[in-house]
């Protein structure tokens, strides 16, 4: 488990292709690696990547094909840069919220302008992960714990203040930028309980306005 607060922003120093896999070396940065040891986990812009070797400046990780598929890992380069965060401890201050390092999907920058001295970000994500984005809920974007300003359909927008756009990877953002999205938990978690039985069942479309009627939430 994770916070969402990027601890460096490391860089991509090769992938070796492994039988369909990838293992994935990472220069970590300012990121102290002393008590990392093989079989932890390290955030990697937003996936839970599991150390399996500790070179001196970085780690080897491993990625699998549904990982490479699904997330943004599949696109980097040597050079590339990453946010990184260290799995929590029960000391571990919860300044972002529950990040588990499962990606849900694959989001597209589609506009980013200076505020003040801040920066709005407005991102499209994919359609069946729209329900699952509120109004000042959470949302982690690469690793980055963040508050959701507004949403309009499937697009929803960001406030980046400048200790962000510095210490992380949003620096290098442009449009048509591809990010790794992760929805809040509870709203995932929230959706299977209210579809109760049905969620056993095959094909489920998710909750709709039927689903609602039927367990008592509209009139």
């Amino acid at each position: 488990m994770f916070t969402g607060i990027v601890q460096a922003v490391g860089e991509i120093v090769a992938l070796e292709p492994r039988g369909g896999d990838t293992r994935l070396r990472v220069r970590t940065g300012k990121l102290p690696l002393d008590d990392v040891s093989p079989g932890d986990s390290i955030s990697t812009s937003g996936v839970c990547l599991t150390v399996v070797d500790l070179p001196g400046d970085g780690y080897w990780a491993d990625v699998s094909v549904e990982t490479l598929n699904f997330t943004t890992l599949g696109d980097l380069t040597p050079g590339s840069p990453v946010n990184l965060e260290k799995a929590l401890t029960p000391m571990t201050r919860l300044g972002g919220h529950i990040v588990s390092g499962h990606v849900d999907g694959v989001g597209e920058v589609v506009r980013l302008y200076e505020e003040g001295r801040s920066w709005r970000v407005v991102l499209r994500a994919p359609d069946d992960l729209a329900r699952y984005i509120a109004k000042k809920g959470s949302i982690c974007v690469d690793g980055t714990s963040l508050t959701v300003n507004g949403v309009n359909g499937a697009e929803f927008d960001l406030n980046i203040i400048p200790q962000t756009m510095a210490e992380t990877v949003f620096g290098t953002y442009a449009v048509g930028s591809k990010v790794n999205l992760e929805v809040d938990v509870i709203a995932r978690y929230l959706e299977r309980l209210v579809l109760g039985d049905a969620a056993a069942q095959p094909g489920s479309a998710g909750v709709t306005l039927q689903t609602l009627a039927d367990n008592g939430y509209l009139a």
